[in-house]
């Protein structure tokens, strides 16, 4: 269902990190519907073949293949978004994975793996693409967060850990590229139902007490966290940077 239109974001070069299912297949189609060239990110081919099956003809999107722990495939897919699109003046740094671990289980090798998913590519996108939104004039970058870390969930230390950090690297790049008028938000969405939430962790339980503690008494969607971010991509959230912001229906 479409919601409110941004003029700001018509024929704007948009980059989704993880855009291919889940939060970020609703990030890249509400983009679409803004009228925005969108390029994103994958490691997934299947599942980003079948979102760009579903597009509009007219949509003008642009798929990468990279496994964004390899910063240099990911230099190479932001590359090839700038060259299929143009210059890049709005970064979504969603990409991520909440696999969850026991505290013994954790070694060396895996909570570095960890980090990598869920933290270290979403400073090198913005290193990446920041020159194109200084020559701009401007620009927007919008992390993907987590609650989680705020609530303090369980069973998943290295994503907590690595998704609290997301709010340290928010303020940082905020401070430092905001005299070059580029602004940066991030939004920690709450428990989102995307099918693999559904698949994986949703129980009956867990529902049910999710439920007691949220105030909002409905399940949250993609469409719920896409939304938000078109707010602080476009610019009538012009005044807003440094900031990070709950989208969790009142849970935490």
């Amino acid at each position: 269902m479409q919601g409110a239109i941004y003029p700001s974001l018509k024929d704007r070069t948009i980059l989704v990190t993880g855009g291919g299912s889940g939060i970020g297949e609703a990030i890249v189609r509400q983009f679409v519907g803004q009228g925005s060239r969108v390029g994103f990110i994958d490691i997934d081919v299947k599942a980003s073949e079948r979102l760009l099956a579903s597009l509009p003809a007219h949509a003008s999107v642009h798929f990468e293949h990279a496994d964004l722990r390899d910063i240099n495939a990911l230099r190479r897919a932001v590359a090839g978004v700038r060259e299929a699109l143009g210059p890049i003046t709005i970064l979504v740094n969603n990409a991520a994975r909440d696999d969850r671990h026991a505290i013994e289980d954790v070694t060396p090798e895996y909570w570095d793996e960890r980090i990598a998913v869920n933290l270290k590519h979403k400073f090198f996108a913005a290193q990446a693409v920041a020159p194109d939104m200084i020559q701009a004039g401007g620009g927007s970058i919008v992390n993907i967060g987590s609650v989680s870390w705020v609530i303090g969930q369980g069973n998943m230390l290295c994503y907590t850990t690595a998704k609290s950090a997301v709010q340290g690297l928010t303020r940082a790049l905020a401070r430092d590229l905001g005299p070059n008028n580029v602004r940066v938000n991030s939004i920690l969405p709450g428990w989102i139902m995307t099918e693999r939430q559904q698949d994986l962790w949703l129980t009956p339980v867990g529902e049910a007490e999710l439920m007691q503690r949220q105030c909002l008494k409905r399940k949250l969607i993609p469409d719920d966290i896409a939304r938000v971010v078109l707010f602080f991509a476009a610019d009538d959230s012009g005044a807003c940077t440094n900031q990070n912001y709950i989208v969790d229906g009142g849970w935490a």
